[in-house]
């Protein structure tokens, strides 16, 4: 049950790019469980083909879920995990700079900005295959953090400190030079997304923040099946009397279960959450409950 709690307390506290690669692996892990289950009972359901994007664009028509699932799904094991490595390499870089509400809208639209860039060319080319993985997002993530500043310093094991825009730079460069290659469709949306990535923080630099875009239908939703509180009918009485002034204290103390919350953030923040004791541990767990 241990590892149960650290999963859900790192859930809770380690962010958007935490949540992103467990939305990533819990939908590589489960629907292979389920089906791979009904497949034992002679139930044999290819549920890769509902959630892959097709380049054919008819299909859209009867799964335009598919232009942004696509993105959450992983072909195989080495898949997810080289894609998942990358993510959280560039999003704690992302994250130095930006928000979490904008990473999860660059993710979201990136991905559907390279889903129709794939459709496109592959209809030109009159080729029809289907697409999955979130490399395109993360692809946006990374050339959009190396835009906003190339110059970022990194150390990288046997290799030693180098720049951002360095590793950037040789990505992009094995993409373009396996363009031609059996998975022209993965290379193609990487640089689509890619482009993307750029877009988004040239946009934002002129004061355009794109990722508004998903944080709006998101609080739409959120709030469409929130409880609205009632609020009880109160009678008001009249008082005429001369209002007695209460001296109001400006300093404001805070709550000790919240200072002590703080505490454990910072520790997170500076040392990992490796670092944290087993009582720091079952405390936050107990708080986010």
């Amino acid at each position: 049950m241990n590892v149960v709690n650290d999963l859900k307390l790192q859930y809770k506290v380690g962010g958007i790019v935490t949540r992103l690669i467990f939305w990533n692996v819990a939908l590589f892990v489960l629907p292979w469980l389920f089906f791979g289950l009904l497949s034992l009972i002679g139930i044999n359901i290819d549920y890769m083909k509902l959630v892959s994007l097709s380049s054919n664009p008819a299909n859209l028509v009867w799964k335009p879920w598919s232009l942004l699932t696509y993105s959450f799904f992983h072909a195989g094991i080495m898949h997810i995990i080289f894609n998942l490595l990358v993510l959280n390499f560039a999003g704690r870089l992302f994250m130095t700079y930006f928000t979490g509400k904008q990473l999860l809208g660059l993710y979201v639209l990136s991905a559907i900005f390279a889903g129709f860039s794939y459709i496109l060319i592959f209809y030109i080319l009159n080729i029809d295959a289907p697409l999955v993985g979130a490399s395109a997002a993360i692809m946006a993530i990374l050339v959009a953090t190396t835009t906003y500043n190339p110059m970022m310093e990194l150390r990288l094991l046997i290799v030693g400190n180098v720049k951002l825009w360095h590793v950037t730079a040789v990505i992009l460069i094995i993409d373009l030079m396996q363009i031609r290659s059996e998975n022209m469709g993965g290379h193609i949306s990487h640089l689509a997304g890619a482009l993307f990535g750029f877009i988004f923080i040239k946009l934002l630099q002129n004061g355009t923040d794109a990722s508004k875009i998903v944080s709006s239908v998101i609080d739409f939703f959120a709030n469409l099946f929130r409880k609205k509180e009632s609020t009880p009918f109160k009678k008001v009485h009249k008082n005429y009397s001369k209002p007695v002034e209460k001296s109001v204290s400006k300093i404001v103390t805070k709550d000790k279960s919240q200072q002590q919350i703080d505490e454990i953030l910072d520790k997170i923040s500076q040392s990992g959450y490796d670092s944290l004791t087993k009582e720091e541990k079952e405390f936050l767990f107990k708080v986010g409950k």
